[in-house]
């Protein structure tokens, strides 16, 4: 990554420079599951992963934390592209609803994140993941409580 200070960059700006540089020497969630920022639009992010046996749950198919954690980043980082410089987020609340099972053999999984409502204090979004077919996997919606040096 660049010696930029991160801290300079609106979220939209860091968003697109973790998507350009694809950063590997900062531990992240992203780096941990092999996420991909495929696509960085103000307030829509596509991020995406290949599926692997490491992430299966019980019955062998592809757990739903997986899934999860696609969609609150997903929409998380397009709660992100809203922001200004120095102002940051946190999830307060997330929604998921788990449609089918995804296979860990391999099989790419993307998930969209659209913000539906940024406000000075909450920002609200939606989310989906799809399989390679296209088919819905899971969707979500979340609410991020923005954080502002100034309250």
């Amino acid at each position: 990554m660049t010696t930029t200070d991160l801290t300079t960059l609106s979220g939209l700006d860091l968003m697109r420079c973790v998507q350009s540089e694809r950063p590997t020497d900062v531990p992240t969630i992203g780096r941990l599951l092999g996420m991909r920022f495929d696509e960085v639009d103000p307030g829509r992010v596509v991020v995406s992963l290949d599926t692997r046996p490491d992430f299966a749950n019980p019955l062998g198919t592809v757990h739903g934390g997986i899934a999860a954690t696609l969609l609150d980043s997903a929409m998380g980082c397009a709660v992100h592209t809203t922001l200004p410089a120095g102002v940051g987020y946190t999830t307060l609340e997330l929604k998921v609803n788990y449609i089918r099972a995804a296979r860990t053999d391999g099989q790419t999984l993307s998930a969209e994140g659209t913000v539906l409502h940024a406000g000075r204090r909450t920002a609200t979004a939606e989310g989906k993941v799809l399989d390679e077919q296209g088919k819905l996997i899971a969707h979500a919606t979340t609410t991020c409580m923005i954080l502002r040096a100034d309250g």
